[in-house]
């Protein structure tokens, strides 16, 4: 484990007096991103795609690397890596166009127009994508949608699905489930997690369904919350805030059905977590859902932006307690041969293999 500093400027209000900045501002990286993060961008992944660099190309001289994996940041150093020698794979869920898509949508001024198209680095990442050796996704949604934001070749996109941890998330026939209690598990400040349809569904539920949502609400986070009172579901809405692991498998266990009415997923690890737990799921055809649930297995598909279309599919489940069994079974079996960490690891080797071999072929 080599830990990489981070300044976290984006987001600090400090001011410009040398009692409110650290003595590292003004090293040249340091300042680059206190200065560019005062302007709105975001220049975390560039900066620490420089400091990982650095390390790298220290240890590389020791002990040269053969492959190096980086995780959603694509930054430039990256590149520099790769020109050490060693071969360069990146995995990507999905590319940044579709947070600044979402983000843009909800924008009430041009201000905050500015800042959203600043904060995303679209050039860098696509730029980078290109470039390295291979990308690992982990769906054909996100696969195709990699093609279409960063114009990568799609043969150097190879499908790894993510792995989740089966003997943490998995079913106890000791805990009993509450046949009126929902789940959404996810960012519900993020409008691409639909949780405005699913509230607009909740209302055409029973008065007797209750929903918790695993994420913070007020005071830390205002738009689900401002939601919930302005539909008149107080009451029926419970915000669990931050859970330790053991607390999220509970809530998956305790869950009736755990419904995702995302516009657009590269993944949906949520959904993988539940149906380790053998809980059925509800959630939309949009992005990866429909390749992670299966047809006809761990639950139900219904169309995104359709409170009426996810109610019944939601109301369908809890009054067919037997269907719902017999789905979260199914969704089980197909976590245990698709979603196991064990095949996520082996496929990642295989994708390494041919990563380095075409490197090598290369050169």
């Amino acid at each position: 484990m080599e830990p990489i500093p981070n300044g976290q400027y984006w987001g600090r209000r400090w001011g410009l007096g040398p009692q409110d900045l650290p003595a590292r501002i003004m090293r040249p990286l340091d300042f680059f991103e206190f200065a560019a993060s005062r302007l709105g961008y975001f220049p975390e992944p560039l900066a620490f795609s420089i400091r990982a660099f650095k390390r790298f190309n220290s240890l590389h001289r020791e002990k040269p690397f053969d492959v190096l994996h980086d995780v959603e940041t694509l930054g430039y150093g990256l590149l520099l890596a790769r020109a050490c020698g060693a071969a360069a794979v990146a995995t990507v869920h999905h590319p940044l166009g579709l947070d600044m898509a979402a983000h843009l949508a909800k924008a009430g001024s041009w201000k905050e127009r500015y800042y959203n198209v600043v904060f995303f680095p679209l050039m860098m990442q696509a730029m980078v994508a290109r470039r390295v050796d291979g990308l690992i996704t982990a769906s054909e949604a996100g696969k195709e949608q990699i093609v279409r934001s960063f114009g990568v070749d799609s043969r150097r996109i190879h499908l790894v699905h993510t792995g989740v941890d089966l003997e943490s998330f998995c079913p106890d026939p000791n805990v009993p489930r509450d046949p009126l209690r929902i789940l959404f598990v996810g960012n519900a400040q993020d409008p691409r997690k639909g949780i405005r349809v699913l509230l607009e569904a909740m209302r055409l539920l029973p008065p007797s369904v209750r929903l918790n949502i695993v994420d913070q609400g007020e005071p830390e986070k205002t738009y689900a919350p401002q939601l919930v009172a302005a539909l008149g579901l107080t009451g029926r809405v419970h915000f669990t805030g931050r859970l330790s692991l053991e607390e999220l498998v509970a809530q998956y266990r305790r869950a009736s059905v755990l419904v995702l009415p995302s516009r657009f997923e590269g993944f949906g690890l949520p959904v993988v977590e539940a149906l380790g737990c053998a809980t059925p799921v509800v959630v939309t055809q949009a992005g990866s859902l429909p390749e992670v649930v299966g047809k006809d297995q761990g639950g139900l598909l219904v169309p995104p932006e359709d409170p009426g279309a996810l109610a019944s599919a939601i109301h369908r489940l809890l009054c067919n307690p037997e269907m719902a069994m017999e789905m979260g079974r199914l969704g089980r079996k197909r976590m245990e041969e698709l979603f196991s960490w064990e095949r996520t690891a082996a496929n990642t080797v295989e994708v390494y293999k041919r990563a380095r071999l075409g490197r090598q072929r290369r050169r």
